[in-house]
């Protein structure tokens, strides 16, 4: 290790061979759980045991083999959901539970018994529709909605409990003797890794033995599943087979294979199963390595009898975590709606993001200096593209010292800051987990002093290689960590920090090059002696919620944080923005960002992006077009590339091209009105933003499968181009009583159908859904926040009734005066029998607004109206001029000046 203090640290040491991570039979709790579940060992709950309090019911189950008792507790929670906990009744010393992810303590809802035998029980909510059949022998429990069992738990019996054992050297004789029963040769340990686990050169020390916990819930009636990100994979969850589960532990994978079910980034144990009629949730919160089979099969395929018989698949879902207790949520829905309530009543809702955060970000590993940083700038306002935020990478720091900056190529960082400041926009750097080993780096001094650090399971600080070379990674679960590191965002502490200045956390799985699996080693410890098994998955979740922290504080507690984060877990919406990491520059990668980025939005965290252009390798110009194409129309939009990339800033690939990247970021820019609405809509109202079309058409079967178009919020549906060369591309237009309208040419098309529209390179297929309206900016600034006082559009696309309705909300864009002064304003619009009315949605709200709408469109016009007149809430009415188009059955009205605050009709006769 002591060489790594002055060895030179490059991208090589992060892009190693795939090898290096774990396959499903490199497992060993994998194979210990599908050895011991193919011997069919039974648990049985002793129903006589059931104590009722206000808050839960809890009864024994006991392993007929083991004959040791694990407590069960079932509880009712509002909202109907259902939570199991199953633990050891007395374990040898207590089981981690993860803290800090669930927003409180759920508030519970009495469970009644409705039913009670030796064999089983039932309870039920208070008002009688959802019921809990419990079945004693073998143990079962059944989730009953309306007379309909919608999932069974331990159907398969695949219930699996390893319970603590005392250390093999701190064991008497007698002890040794009665554990004997149990297959304890030398060979079956090892092949087991009951105590110690070998991956390549590594050999992980289990001082607690084996703690792995398992569990199976079979679906009925489900064959269409989706979430547990995050994987490279396809939106609907794939069948898996024997040693192919998908796995959920945080790893830097650096150009992740795509197609694979292997773990990557970030972990949330969520997944969501949808049908014609319902959408249920299962939540399990565990932080350790987590494992999930799934097995969809038609119920003939089981019960040759019934194969005559109209009847329904069930998939059955099997999770495996290595520690831990059972502790799981179920989410009875019954809409889609409904199941993201559920889950962000447990967990949260998305931050409200600065509206900046919105814009285009530029990226790169790195940007050399300031004199870089300026130039950059400048090439956007020279070349007529808005955006909002240049980050910086590693190599701005001294030596990868984080919370410094590099004295010949930053000199003057305040000073740079003030020169973005000028032109409305913001900076963004890295700060990553790992500490540079140097007694003369303050941070490390103190942290080391304080011992703040995770430390080795012999006591001392632990060091890894990262790119600092030799690094120590500060303890993010210790309390008092986040604290201190929270006060480093501080003006005075962070020496050139300005208060536009934002985060990106990076590296945070935790990333350690030449460590087993480029991560740290599971028996490292952390605060509370726990070791670092118990909870590797929420390492990065605690830094980001750390760096949000800190950024609140630093502004005492007036501006809205931004921070990307890495790494992430169930509940990382709170504290900000995700990506897809480190992705490649091919075609490839563009097509699966768009299932990735959906399974991330259903399972809570809406503000999410894929690094366009791909972060390795050198893009063509047609794909990156294409990438900035799709990537306007993502939540998280931002160009980056790795250091040894050629330049890719968006005029350096001839003009042509130039102006199609333009026209793509001037386009988000047009719609940010909507975006924001969306967002206010996910923070308030749990709505994902990048909806998959199941999400608003859950009772149409063609939807359940795609995953090459989306509906951002349900206004838009987008179908990017993700294929070279393209010249026309297949767009599915769902529901049967839908109108859609393309969002350029207004040409419409009923749906339940797939159209072939030509796409030209300038050409993003976008379709506004009638019934919808969509408010928009009418001018471009070159940032966000030259557009605050510009005018507004409204484009109404009408629905086959001839009838559409939409929102918008508007606040400052940047503190918490929205929430804590209700400074905000909410409006309706809604196009009814020829009148649009704009009125207040929220009457809770005030914020004045010089803001007009200046324009307005609507989209399915049938015939030309005679007069069109404007009528304010003090009863002026006004004539205005408008233009028809037989042809596209459009009609527009400009140089309007509605206020959009108040209250107003237009009339259309």
């Amino acid at each position: 290790m002591e060489a790594a203090k002055e060895e030179e640290i490059s991208v090589e040491d992060e892009a190693v061979d795939n090898n290096v991570f774990k396959d499903c039979s490199k497992i060993a709790f994998y194979r210990r759980q599908k050895q011991q579940l193919s011997q069919k060992s039974t648990y049985q709950a002793l129903l006589d045991s059931v104590i009722t309090d206000k808050g839960s019911t809890k009864f024994q189950v006991i392993n007929e083999a083991t004959k040791v008792p694990l407590l069960a507790e079932v509880y009712g929670i509002e909202g109907n959901i259902f939570r199991l906990k199953i633990n050891e009744e007395t374990p040898l010393k207590p089981r981690y539970e993860v803290p800090d992810v669930l927003t409180s303590e759920p508030s519970t809802v009495r469970l009644l018994s409705c039913s009670r035998d030796t064999g089983s029980l039932v309870l039920a909510d208070e008002k009688g529709n959802l019921k809990c059949h419990i079945t004693a022998n073998p143990f079962k429990v059944d989730l009953v909605s309306e007379e309909e069992v919608v999932m069974s738990i331990n159907l398969l019996g695949q219930l699996y409990f390893e319970h603590l054992q005392i250390p093999l050297k701190q064991r008497t004789t007698k002890e040794n003797e009665e554990d004997a029963s149990a297959d304890t040769s030398q060979q079956n340990q090892e092949d087991l890794g009951l105590w110690e686990e070998k991956f390549r050169k590594f050999v992980d020390v289990k001082v607690n033995g084996p703690t792995s916990i398992g569990l199976d819930f079979s679906l009925h009636g489900f064959e269409h599943l989706y979430g547990i990100p995050q994987h490279a994979e396809s939106h609907q969850l794939k069948n898996t087979s024997d040693g192919d589960a998908y796995r959920l532990y945080n790893l830097d994978v650096y150009g992740y294979k795509i197609q694979d079910k292997k773990g990557i980034y970030g972990s949330v144990p969520y997944l969501l199963a949808h049908k014609q009629g319902r959408t249920l949730g299962i939540f399990w919160l565990n932080s350790s390595e987590t494992l999930v089979e799934i097995n969809t099969e038609p119920q003939a395929k089981r019960d040759p009898v019934a194969a005559k018989q109209e009847v329904s698949p069930r998939t059955d879902v099997h999770w495996m975590s290595e520690s831990g207790i059972i502790d799981v949520f179920l989410l009875t829905g019954p809409t889609p709606t409904d199941v993201f309530k559920q889950y962000s009543s447990l967990t949260g809702t998305q931050a409200m993001p600065p509206l900046f955060s919105l814009g285009y970000h530029q990226c790169r590993w790195n940007y050399e200096d300031e004199q870089d940083v300026k130039a950059v700038d400048a090439g956007f306002d020279k070349h007529d593209i808005p955006y909002d935020v240049i980050w910086l990478d590693i190599e701005h720091t001294e030596g990868k010292r984080y919370f410094t900056w590099d004295k010949k190529r930053f000199p003057n960082p305040q000073r740079m800051q003030e020169l973005l400041r000028d032109k409305k926009r913001k900076l963004v750097v890295i700060s990553d987990p790992h500490i540079k080993v140097d007694p003369d780096y303050s941070l490390y001094a103190k942290a080391k002093e304080q011992g703040f650090f995770v430390r080795t399971h012999e006591g001392g600080d632990f060091e890894g290689v990262c790119w600092p070379g030799l690094s120590c990674y500060l303890d993010f679960t210790n309390p008092e960590v986040r604290k201190w590191y929270s006060s480093l965002f501080a003006f005075s502490v962070y020496q050139g920090s300005t208060d536009i200045l934002y985060i990106w956390n990076d590296m945070n799985e935790p990333s350690v090059f030449r460590g087993p699996e480029q991560t740290m080693q599971k028996n490292a410890i952390h605060h509370g002696n726990w070791e670092h098994r118990e909870l590797h998955n929420i390492y990065g979740f605690y830094q980001q919620m750390s760096t949000a922290e800190g950024l609140i504080q630093r502004s005492k507690g007036k501006e809205r944080p931004f921070v990307l984060t890495r790494s992430f877990f169930a509940g990382s919406q709170k504290y900000g923005a995700v990506w897809t990491g480190d992705n490649r520059a091919k075609w490839s990668y563009l097509k699966i960002s768009i299932p990735m980025l959906l399974t991330l939005n259903v399972t809570g965290i809406s503000f999410c992006g894929a690094d366009v252009g791909g972060f390795i390798g050198n893009p063509e110009a047609e794909l990156i077009v294409r990438w900035y194409q799709a990537g306007a129309y993502q939540p998280f939009f931002r160009g980056h590339a790795a250091i040894k990339t050629k330049r890719r800033e968006p005029w350096l690939f001839g003009e042509e091209h130039t102006r199609l990247i333009r026209e793509a970021i001037r386009e988000r820019y047009a719609l940010l009105p909507y975006w924001y609405s969306l967002f206010y809509r996910a923070h308030v109202a749990s709505e994902p933003i990048m909806r998959p079309l199941w999400v608003e058409f859950p009772n149409e079967l063609e939807t359940f499968g795609v995953e090459d178009e989306y509906i951002l919020g349900s206004a838009l549906l987008v179908h990017p181009v993700t294929e070279p060369k393209a010249t026309v591309v297949d767009v599915f237009l769902p529901g049967p009583n839908e109108v859609w309208y393309d969002s350029k040419t207004f040409a419409h098309w009923e749906g339940a159908r797939t159209v072939k529209i030509p796409v030209a390179l300038d050409t993003i297929p976008v379709f506004q859904r009638g019934g919808s309206i969509v408010p928009t900016k009418t001018r471009i600034g070159n940032s966000t926040g030259w557009m605050t006082d510009f005018p507004y559009g409204l484009r109404v696309a009408l629905s086959s009734k001839g009838s559409a309705v939409g929102e918008l909300y508007l606040d400052d864009g940047h503190s918490f005066q929205y929430l804590h002064q209700k400074q905000f304003l909410h409006r309706n619009f809604s196009f009814s029998s020829g009148v649009l009315t704009n009125s207040c949605a929220d009457k809770s709200g005030h914020y004045p607004s010089k803001c007009v709408v200046e324009q307005i469109s609507v989209l399915g016009l049938k015939k030309q109206p005679s007069s069109v007149t404007t009528h304010s809430s003090d009863g002026n009415e006004q004539s205005v001029a408008f233009t028809y188009c037989a042809k596209t059955s459009s009609l527009s009205l400009e140089k309007l000046s509605l206020n959009i605050g108040t209250d107003w009709e237009v009339h259309i006769k």
